[in-house]
């Protein structure tokens, strides 16, 4: 089973995990497929064309590209009362099973940054108070927002753009798939300026970019900066670290409607892969990983995650994300006819990163627009 390591899916993690599983099913041994410094579905695609296939792969989700890599788990029973189900579904079938939902256009602030700076988190709302704070922060001697390298900065930046541009316009990605619209001549423009200005006025350190995800999640839990643009699944780690109560959160400002619709997805999914030599274990195994209520809310309480109908324990800071995605309009989902075309993630990643060393908003606009078209 290939599976992603994170600050909070460690290896050991993990391993605990399918101890329970084993236990429970004499005979069977889960072997982890680590991913190294690559992501889980480059993993993937990197056994596959080695005739290596894993049975099941973690974190890696189906595309209409991809799908005939993988089994369609709609025949069975269990499935179908998963979250998001529906919402992943790829031509009327199902590939891709998961364990919860998690949120993502999610501002989590240091309280004692905010209040040396005289700011008031509650106040936070449109786009130019978000930028007001960010100036009484630097002034007040910390760095505004924290990033970093590898994916963050490119993920941090959909958090923050998709939560303004899909509520205003659920059906964007439709569009530009349609040729109907562009990322230039879009309220992503928006954005692309926005984040070029944060660069040239100090509000994000340059210097971030060299940082690996970790590093980046621990200089805003030592202090060093104020703001960190994450998913709902930062609330393990402030809890580990015991920092929960000296954070807080608030949804990601908008320039419309407020609170805007929060980036989101399918927490833990799971595929069963169509090479696999043990398809009938695997799916046995994912079906324990999304059914089992014990399994579930280790899963969840591991990386901050929900699931209508299971509850645990949580710190003050969880409440606040709760809280949260209980006052959200909706949950943004950019899966099936909402889906970018395949290396878009990647695509604007290496843009996003392009602005730290001299491009600019009109760089990333046309360079993705040209991507995007090349792409058939």
């Amino acid at each position: 089973m290939i599976v992603n390591i994170t600050p909070n899916l460690t290896e050991q993690f993990w391993t605990g995990l399918f101890d329970l599983y084993e236990a429970k099913n004499p005979g069977v041994t889960v072997q982890l497929e680590l991913t190294g410094t690559i992501e889980a579905e480059a993993k993937l695609r990197q056994d596959l064309a080695a005739g290596d296939p894993p049975d099941i792969a973690q974190h890696v989700v189906p595309t209409p590209e991809t799908a005939e890599l993988f089994v369609d788990l709609s025949g069975e029973a269990w499935a179908a009362k998963t979250p998001l189900y529906e919402e992943y579904a790829i031509g009327g079938k199902h590939y891709v099973v998961g364990v919860g939902e998690q949120i993502q256009s999610l501002v989590f602030y240091n309280k004692k940054a905010f209040a040396e700076a005289g700011v008031d988190a509650t106040k936070i709302r449109t786009i130019a108070q978000f930028e007001e704070a960010m100036g009484k922060l630097k002034k007040a001697g910390y760095v505004p927002l924290q990033t970093a390298g590898q994916w963050v900065t490119g993920a941090q930046f959909t958090m923050l753009a998709d939560a303004g541009v899909l509520t205003a316009d659920p059906e964007w990605t439709v569009k530009r798939k349609k040729g109907q619209t562009t990322f230039a001549g879009s309220g992503y423009m928006r954005y692309y300026q926005l984040y070029e200005s944060w660069l040239d006025k100090g509000f994000i350190d340059k210097s971030s970019l060299g940082l690996q995800y970790p590093d980046g999640q621990a200089a805003f839990l030592k202090g060093d900066s104020a703001m960190y643009i994450m998913g709902s699944y930062f609330v393990p780690a402030a809890d580990d670290a015991g920092k929960s109560d000296d954070i807080g959160v608030f949804p990601v400002p908008s320039d419309g409607a407020y609170p805007p619709g929060q980036f989101g997805n399918m927490a833990q999914p799971y595929t069963v892969v169509g090479q696999s030599e043990n398809r009938e274990a695997a799916i046995d195994l994912v079906e324990w990983l999304v059914t089992d209520e014990e399994a579930i809310k280790i899963q969840l309480a591991a990386d901050g995650n929900l699931r209508k109908g299971f509850a645990y324990d949580v710190s003050s800071l969880g409440d606040g994300v709760q809280a949260i995605l209980d006052e959200a309009p909706f949950v943004i989902v950019k899966q099936g006819e909402r889906q970018p075309v395949q290396g878009y993630a990647e695509e604007l990643n290496t843009r996003i990163q392009s602005l730290f060393t001299g491009s600019s908003a009109g760089d990333v606009a046309t360079k993705l627009d040209q991507w995007w078209d090349s792409q058939g």
